[in-house]
């Protein structure tokens, strides 16, 4: 029932700085802003000096002599940027992948330069709200822990007072139950012993709901229960619909002050040039305002269903129950007082409930009570509340209450405040778009200075200042609305949420891959991956396990036949095969369960699922009496143990302890064997048996087989209140388990290690086994090292340190050696990926940078803990992952390219043509359609690009690398001169070039500049598809949403051009003319070719590069 709400709104007051509340606005005062401008690409180009630079020949021998935390300081202050754009996002806006502080949430919001804060942090938590939220969460955890932990003394005051009494109601007694929902509720919330006696206990109550504990209850008795004692789901914020983003979207300032400007200067334009006329100029602006506004809000509305779809995936959690007499999967939501839940570790309990039976039950309550102590649940100590998580044992429960009814219900309606912080990449752009509106704010007032003062100069020579018009009025307000407007282009909001829209598209499709990524951040960190802790098995093995070889009384026996089995039973005793079956049978967490055709179902793991396999293979038509044991006590597996035990009563009398496990573990718990007449012998080292057995199993695992021993010990008593022994045991059989490797893991791992990943094992299984996987899989190579997980932790941290780049494989690990080796391999500043299905894999999952848990085979604790849910469990899924965040990245900086381009030349073409000729030649219509090309529309087509083979060809991107490259600022300064260059001879030099006469040349003139100006943002568009590679073309059809926008811009700007003059300021255009916009535009790509030859980063290797683009090579493939 755990979900995190979308769709949190910033409003004005939520400490989110404007223009006018910007605080740090002194980090680039207006009298540095066009130095600045000039200042940028060197800012990039800039390489931090070496040690040998900055120190001098005693310095740098007393370096070497420093402590090794002291050089490493001294290391990362010398990869600091000394100067610019990337020191004041390192200063600003850096903030970690995961868990950011407030403080590093609160100093960036602080720094931003924002026009519309409501659209920009809509998908983000309000800070305020969030420690509302975790105040109430306190305030119901020192509630339920009250109810918890001091309810003697509760219990002693109520029963002072007048007890609420409970009857219920007709409707109830009319369904046929005798309690009321409410009385039911309370009596696990509170706890209430007295009150569950008073029912008759946990059998009384069942007897009440109608529930059977070896039946459940029936299908067609959901309805009625559902409608009586309510749902499985707690109350959530209703969706936001489409027009509260239209109204986000009319929340941008400058929109505002622009919209202000059309309508005086429609009242100016009326009275001064009558109807229609007079109203075109400001009719445009609002028509332009309002298709801007759509635009956004349209591509705002289709992320939140995005996320709102993957929300619900997340929420898809399912449990084991007994319902119409046999065992079920269904979702937690359909679940209904009187199910019988089936739990195990790693579970989350999913609605409040009574225990029935079951061992060892340890049960983890801090999610609702802040106790960081586990609790033992019995029959004495019945009560499971939901939310809660198993930590060890199994057992059966009974649902009491479900939803709004449960404190986990009432806790999770209470926390309206979800979303999520926002990503390094998001923060990161948010401050370049804090740095270009800043600076385009600045040429927004020069260029309306420049204006003005060109107007009133020329008015004085003219008629003198003294004599105003209306028309003068209608001049100025069009100046001032020319420069809002170069506001509105020049300060890039679609950069950080074009980072949202490649998130949301890359989680979709991975959605599709069976990857659900539970926080934006990992997609986003995967790109950056450079190293991949993997399991072995269901991991990069098929997980469909059987049994292929077994020792058996001095007997090696392989499995492909039936007649292997017959051999077998032919030649052990009839007393032996019972002890195997038994404890097999008996030393099981697994359930062999007939469906309702009849046939047998096996519910449990797949290492156990192939053993009770192989049992009823073995058992053929026997009679089975080996079943028929009583379980006394039960120790459940778990991957520190590595191995399960229990005691049975037999039935003859005395009991018997069963132990399996590890292989090497079991052997040194045993000192007898049992022979093929039921003998049992001391197991004798100087006879060499030991060995043989210990060759036996390295033999196994040699053939890539998990081993796995039984063994047992009689007993003619035991006490409950010790463990089960751990030694004495007598040794039944050796099992080797095949787990064949999943089809294409080799192919991946191949590809992780050309993409520079690194991918290391890390198993509980036997060391041979693991490197015969790791081999075949092509992780294991000639000079890389498998270690075992004891003699990883008997290492020192300097030996860790050299020995960690080496190791490729870790067998017999732990989760804290999971753990241990994550933790190491960060400070190392790897990246690094972690897989893991278990409990105890949850410290590992979340120290990691993209903790990864597996879908199938992992417990709900495991993928609470991870980033992202491989819901098939396949390793090729962690690729897919791998490569969409790289595209994630690569896509961003594409954005982010043609968007400079756009700012720079539209802001430097009317900053000049103001200053020249004292007007703008693109009017505020026209960059309002221009900075919806750039913007919305640029980010739907650049930001969705696919990955492609050659990104998993590049090693991953630093940390420490600048986002803005130097290849960026090259195509960036190439195509801005080239697009002057043609702009500014079409302003000056365009009528006498092109014989361009009459009355209405300036218009034709302008026109043309606005139809050249959008071609060749067009093909830089597609331009801006491959940074490197001049061949741009190449898959454009694969994505269609790329090459409909293009379209749809080319199609809408004939319509602007041809049949919206009136409001666009524009005049249809001859074939000639449009020839000539659509030729010089398309020269981009040839610009663009150009420049993809010119070097720009000598001397550094392609594994330096933070984009990993190879340099242009020669032949066909080079492009």
């Amino acid at each position: 029932m755990q979900r995190k709400a979308r769709g949190s709104n910033f409003e004005s007051d939520n400490n989110i700085s404007g223009v006018e509340g910007h605080r740090d606005a002194e980090a680039f005062p207006s009298q540095n802003i066009v130095n600045n401008l000039i200042r940028l690409p060197s800012i990039f180009f800039s390489t931090p000096p070496t040690s040998c630079q900055q120190f001098n020949h005693s310095h740098c021998s007393a370096h070497h002599k420093q402590s090794e935390r002291e050089r490493r300081r001294e290391k990362e202050e010398q990869q600091e940027p000394n100067s610019g754009m990337e020191k004041y996002l390192r200063e600003h806006f850096d903030v970690p992948p995961k868990n950011a502080s407030e403080e590093a949430q609160r100093k960036w919001r602080a720094a931003v330069f924002v026009l519309n804060p409501r659209r920009r942090f809509r998908m983000v938590p309000d800070l305020e709200k969030r420690q509302e939220d975790e105040s109430k969460r306190r305030s119901i955890q020192e509630k339920m822990r009250v109810a918890l932990y001091v309810q003697h003394a509760a219990f002693q005051f109520m029963d002072a007072a007048k007890q609420k009494e409970y009857k219920p109601t007709e409707e109830v007694i009319s369904a046929g139950y005798a309690i009321s929902p409410d009385e039911l509720a309370s009596i696990a919330s509170a706890h209430d012993m007295k009150a569950l006696k008073m029912h008759g206990g946990v059998e009384g109550i069942s007897r009440k709901i109608r529930a059977s504990f070896d039946n459940g209850v029936s299908t067609e008795d959901m309805p009625t229960r559902q409608k009586i004692y309510g749902v499985n789901k707690y109350t959530e914020k209703p969706s936001r619909s489409f027009w509260m983003f239209v109204w986000d979207a009319l929340h941008d300032l400058t929109l505002i002050i622009l919209m202000v400007c059309a309508l005086i200067s429609i009242v100016v334009g009326l009275a001064t040039e009558g109807f229609p006329k007079g109203m075109y100029d400001g009719l445009g602006i609002i028509l332009s305002i309002l298709l801007v506004v759509v635009v956004t809000a349209v591509s705002d509305y289709r992320q939140s269903l995005q996320f709102k779809e993957l929300d619900k995936e997340k929420e898809k959690i399912f449990v084991h129950v007994t319902r119409d007499g046999s065992r079920q999967k269904v979702s937690i939501f359909d679940l209904v007082v009187g199910d019988i839940v089936h739990l195990s570790i790693g579970d989350q309990v999913p609605a409040d409930g009574l225990f029935i039976s079951g061992y060892s039950l340890l049960i983890d309550e801090s999610s609702l009570s802040g106790e960081s102590d586990p609790v033992y649940i019995t029959r004495d100590k019945p009560f499971l509340l939901a939310g809660t998580k198993v930590q060890d044992g199994s057992a059966k429960m009974v649902v009491t209450a479900v939803g709004m009814r449960t404190e986990w219900g009432k806790l999770m309606s209470t926390l309206s405040q979800g979303g999520e912080d926002e990503t390094p990449l998001q923060v990161k752009l948010n401050g370049v778009a804090t740095i270009i509106g800043k600076i385009g704010l600045g040429f927004a007032c020069l260029t309306f200075l420049v204006l003005i003062i060109r107007f009133l100069v020329e008015k004085g020579i003219s008629v003198g200042l003294l004599k105003w018009y209306p028309e003068d009025a209608l001049t100025i307000l069009n100046y001032f609305a020319i420069a809002v407007t170069i506001i509105v282009v020049a300060v890039p909001e679609g950069l950080p949420l074009a980072v949202t829209l490649s998130l949301a598209f890359a989680m979709k499709k991975l959605m599709d891959d069976k990857a659900l990524v539970r926080h934006l951040a990992a997609c986003e960190t995967m790109g950056s991956a450079s190293c991949i802790c993997t399991d072995k098995t269901g991991t990069l093995t098929t997980n469909h396990m059987v049994v292929n070889k077994i020792w058996l009384c001095d007997l090696t026996k392989s499995f492909n036949a039936q007649d292997i089995i017959e051999d077998l039973n032919a030649r052990i005793s009839e007393n032996v095969v019972s002890t195997l079956l038994q404890g097999i049978f008996e030393n099981s967490s697994s359930e062999v369960v007939k469906g309702k055709d009849g046939k047998n179902t096996i519910l449990g793991t797949p290492t156990e699922t192939a053993l009770l396999e192989f049992a009823l293979r073995l058992e053929g038509e026997r009679h089975p009496q080996h079943r028929a044991c009583e379980k006394a006590k039960v120790e459940p597996f778990n991957s520190v143990k590595k191995r399960m035990s229990v005691i049975v009563n037999l039935p003859s009398g005395g009991c018997r302890a069963f132990c399996k496990g590890a292989s090497e573990i079991i052997v040194r718990m045993c000192d007898k064997i049992i022979d093929g007449e039921g003998q049992i012998h001391p197991l004798d080292e100087s006879k060499l048996k030991v060995k043989e057995i210990l060759e036996i199993i390295n033999s196994f695992a040699s053939d890539a087989l998990r081993t796995l021993c039984l063994a047992f010990i009689d007993m003619e008593e035991y006490d409950e209140s010790k463990e089960i022994p751990t030694d004495g045991y007598t040794l039944i059989a050796v099992f080797g388990i095949k787990d064949p490797v999943r089809p294409g893991v080799k192919e991946a791992v191949k590809a992780c290690l050309e993409a520079g990943i690194t991918v290391r094992m890390v198993t509980g299984d036997n060391i041979n086994t693991a490197k015969a996987i790791a081999k075949e899989c092509g992780i294991l190579t000639a000079d890389g090292l498998a270690i075992e997980g004891p003699d990883f932790r008997t290492k020192s941290p300097e030996e860790m340190k050299e020995l960690i780049p080496k190791i490729q494989v870790m067998a017999r690990s732990l989760p804290l050696d999971k753990h241990t080796l994550v933790t190491n391999l960060r400070k190392m500043q790897e990246v690094v990926a972690v897989t893991g299905d278990g409990t105890n894999d949850a410290p590992a999952l979340h120290e990691a940078d993209i903790g990864l848990a597996m879908g199938i085979a992992g417990t709900e604790v495991a993928k609470e803990s991870a980033d992202v849910i491989v819901l098939d469990d396949n390793f090729t899924t962690i690729i897919n992952v791998a490569r969409w965040g790289r595209a994630v990245n690569i896509n961003i900086q594409k954005f982010v390219q043609f968007q400079l381009t756009v700012n720079v030349v539209a802001l430097v073409v009317n900053f000049v043509s103001a200053c020249i000729t004292g007007t703008a030649p693109l009017t505020a219509v026209q960059l309002l359609w221009v900075n919806m090309i750039m913007d919305t529309l640029g980010a739907l087509a650049l930001a969705t690009e696919p990955p492609n083979d050659e990104m998993m060809k590049r090693p991953p991107v630093r940390r420490s690398e600048s986002f803005i490259t130097r290849t960026m600022w090259r195509n960036v300064i190439g195509q801005g001169l080239y697009q002057l260059i043609i702009l500014g001879t079409l302003m000056f030099a365009g009528k006498k070039i092109l014989n361009i006469n009459g009355h209405d040349a300036d218009s034709v003139v302008n026109t043309l500049i606005f139809n050249t100006f959008v071609f060749c943002q067009v093909f830089n568009e597609i331009n801006s598809r491959e940074m490197e590679k001049i061949n741009v073309f190449r898959g454009i059809f694969r994505n269609w949403i790329f090459s409909a926008i293009i379209l749809l811009t080319v199609v809408f700007q004939a319509v602007i051009v041809e049949f919206l003059g009136t409001f666009a300021s524009t005049v249809p255009l001859s074939w000639q003319f449009w020839v000539l916009s659509v030729v010089l535009g398309s020269i981009s790509l040839i610009v663009g070719a150009i420049l993809k030859c010119i070097p720009v980063e000598p001397g550094r290797k392609n594994v330096e590069k933070p984009n990993g683009y190879e340099p242009i090579p020669s032949g066909p493939d080079g492009v």
